[in-house]
């Protein structure tokens, strides 16, 4: 057989990867087809110069991801029900950075990678210990952790939520509560209670990557509202509620994802009340909550949940891997959401509930997240200063939380190129076309502060415009 795939052993990349990539390609792009025979193990090897054991494992991991099929005795195929296949299309990449999950998977497995542009805080970033004592203690009941939770979710961890509102001055009961895993779950609830395949909706823009990956599954058309350092462009949102009628905007008030501003106070009145005169409700996306410095104003708790839908998670502070979120809503609005959650997944995880609401018992969390706030701002200033001596522009500057949106200074430079270039090197970045709507090319890129301390990553920024 002639060579099906291009591979470079001397790439950053194992041979392995590439072939798991180069296949999916092709299958991607329908040069292999559904059910069709794949070559055998020791044909494509022969074909590309590798060894049977490099294509016995990129085989396997293509039938763990589901994109092949192996039949005893006859060889592998291509599934005939790619499971995942849409989701994984729309989180790709432009084509000359290769798909955005395959980048991500292969960055998280190799060692000395820059995680630039995550969207997570470092794991030696959270209180591992404070995490293995509240494992201990569940431990001593395992009982209480094999059996469905209820639906609602862990009826002492809504509770310490609602304490946790009152905080914010949002008020509200454990009847306004429910837990999703994490934010995305409740994000999708949303979408499924209140939007049907050819809605509009408005999103921020730019705008959290993986909401618009949810949007597009279901078919919403989504209008993105220019976000500025104060918060969105409220001209831009009255004019496209009064032409568009949309039905639900999708915003991040504090520490938006992904430039890190937050609203000021006047433009979270203003949105409040266009939204209100419109008939549009607000669903508030505050996952960096906990990441705030100073005052703590949301717009749930202007409104009071009469016209916001307010979603929360643990994922920026006790562990991004517990996936454990919560939606608050008027009680009427959490019953068809619980009705969403019931049909697509039944509980949150009991055993994840429970630890999280250990670890807020224990009293160490409030110490957490101070300290968590405390380094993030010092990765903010330092970040912020060497983006600028490297080259770039700061889009603001948040004083807190993860992200910073930056582009190279006088260029007009494609981030995705510039995201090619860096994977070389085994530094990830975040292009900014993600972030929005309609993909479209654009300079802009999302840091994470966390993980930039890296020398290396600043010389290749610096290089890249010039300086």
């Amino acid at each position: 057989m002639k060579p099906v795939l291009s591979l470079d052993p001397g790439s950053g990349m194992s041979l392995t990867m590439q072939i798991v990539a180069g296949i999916i390609v092709e299958v991607d792009e329908k040069r292999w087809r559904p059910g069709a025979r794949v070559p055998s193990i020791r044909a494509f090897a022969l074909a590309h110069g590798v060894s049977t054991f490099t294509v016995v494992e990129a085989y396997d991991r293509l039938v763990a991801q589901g994109v092949l099929v192996a039949r005893r005795g006859s060889g592998f195929y291509v599934s005939e029900r790619r499971l995942g296949a849409p989701a994984q299309a729309a989180e790709k990449l432009d084509e000359k950075v290769t798909n955005g999950w395959l980048v991500r998977n292969f960055l998280v497995a190799s060692e000395g990678a820059i995680h630039a542009g995550a969207g997570w805080l470092p794991e030696t970033w959270f209180d591992s210990e404070g995490i293995a004592r509240s494992l201990r203690q569940l431990a001593a009941h395992p009982e209480h952790l094999l059996g469905y939770g209820h639906a609602r979710g862990f009826d002492r961890l809504r509770e310490q939520i609602v304490r946790q509102l009152a905080e914010y001055e949002i008020e509200t009961d454990v009847g306004g509560v429910m837990t999703t895993l994490g934010a995305n779950q409740a994000l999708d609830l949303v979408i499924r209670q209140f939007t049907q395949p050819g809605d509009i909706v408005m999103v921020d823009e730019p705008c959290y990557s993986d909401l618009l990956v949810a949007l597009r599954m279901r078919d919403v058309e989504t209008i993105g509202i220019p976000m500025k350092p104060t918060g969105p462009d409220v001209a831009v949102l009255e004019a496209t509620l009064e032409t568009h009628r949309p039905k639900l905007y999708f915003t991040n008030s504090r520490l938006h994802n992904p430039t890190g501003a937050s609203y000021s106070s006047a433009a979270a009145y203003k949105v409040l009340k266009i939204a209100e005169r419109h008939g549009c409700l607000i669903v508030e996306d505050d996952v960096s909550a906990d990441l705030v410095q100073g005052a703590h104003f949301t717009l749930a708790s202007m409104d009071q949940l009469k016209n916001v839908i307010y979603v929360g998670s643990f994922s920026k502070t006790i562990g991004a891997g517990l996936r454990v979120g919560f939606v608050v809503a008027d009680h009427d609005v959490v019953e068809g959401l619980l009705y969403q959650k019931l049909v697509s997944g039944m509980s949150t995880p009991t055993v994840t509930e429970r630890l999280v609401s250990a670890v807020l018992s224990e009293g160490h969390y409030r110490k957490q997240t101070e300290q968590l706030r405390d380094r993030l701002g010092a990765a903010q200033e330092k970040t912020c200063r060497r983006l600028e001596a490297s080259g770039f522009e700061v889009f603001c500057e948040p004083r807190s939380g993860m992200f910073l949106w930056a582009r190279p200074s006088g260029i007009d430079a494609d981030s995705s190129r510039l995201a090619e270039l860096a994977l070389q090197q085994k530094i990830l970045l975040a292009p900014g076309h993600l972030f929005f709507a309609g993909r479209m090319k654009t300079s802009w890129l999302r840091f994470n502060v966390a993980h930039c301390n890296f020398d290396r990553l600043f010389s290749f920024l610096a290089d890249s415009v010039g300086r």
